[in-house]
């Protein structure tokens, strides 16, 4: 398989982090790709229309994206626990923190734009402290959330590689206030699978 990745992407490392954590990283021929909305890469766009990283190019030639769709094939690949349970209320659960994962991760991304990426003269303070109110909001959510304390799902994964993406770009405090989420946040990224996959690299615009 091949995977279509980006060193700072908290999309992409969510993938690589399950597939570390599934055993079978060492499968995976993981391609670094520059991508952004402003800076087309071609080969990228060849595999996905939306020129988006991450992409799974299957050993069958199936290609797949977006993250979501690629942790859910990854997930049954093996043998062992599922990280994304296959029913009743432990699957929901796991859908849901990777919902509130992915909306921090985009959340995060908004602000940024707004705050560091576009021109001066365009960018909209009002605009980015909506986004930074939504992480607030989704920060005091997982403080709260008792699937924490469960064993290690891709609902988790997620919120790890988003809050460290977070973190990464020095976007929001989310530690301060929240000693919860921040004792589960520091286990977590001492797991094998997150020191293999550390964010690196700028973003090219």
């Amino acid at each position: 398989m091949k995977l279509f990745y980006q060193t700072h992407s908290p999309y992409a490392r969510k993938v690589l982090v399950l597939a570390h954590e599934l055993g079978i990283a060492e499968d995976i021929d993981v391609i670094h790709h520059e991508t952004s909305p402003t800076n087309r890469n071609e080969e990228v766009f060849g595999v996905n229309p939306l020129g988006k990283v991450p992409v799974l190019i299957c050993a069958n030639g199936l290609t797949l994206f977006d993250s979501n769709v690629i942790a859910e094939y990854l997930d049954g690949l093996h043998r062992g626990r599922r990280y994304l349970p296959t029913e009743g209320r432990a699957r929901w659960l796991c859908l849901r923190m990777q919902a509130v994962a992915q909306g921090i991760a985009d959340a995060g991304i908004l602000a940024r734009w707004d705050t560091e990426r576009r021109p001066p003269a365009l960018r909209w303070q009002t605009y980015a402290d909506g986004q930074l109110e939504k992480l607030n909001a989704a920060f005091d959510y997982l403080e709260e959330d008792v699937t924490l304390d469960g064993a290690p799902d891709l609902g988790q994964v997620a919120a790890a590689t988003a809050l460290s993406w977070i973190e990464f770009r020095a976007v929001a405090q989310f530690k301060a206030g929240r000693p919860r989420l921040a004792r589960w946040y520091e286990r977590f990224v001492e797991r094998p699978s997150m020191r293999a996959t550390d964010y690196s690299g700028d973003t090219h615009d």
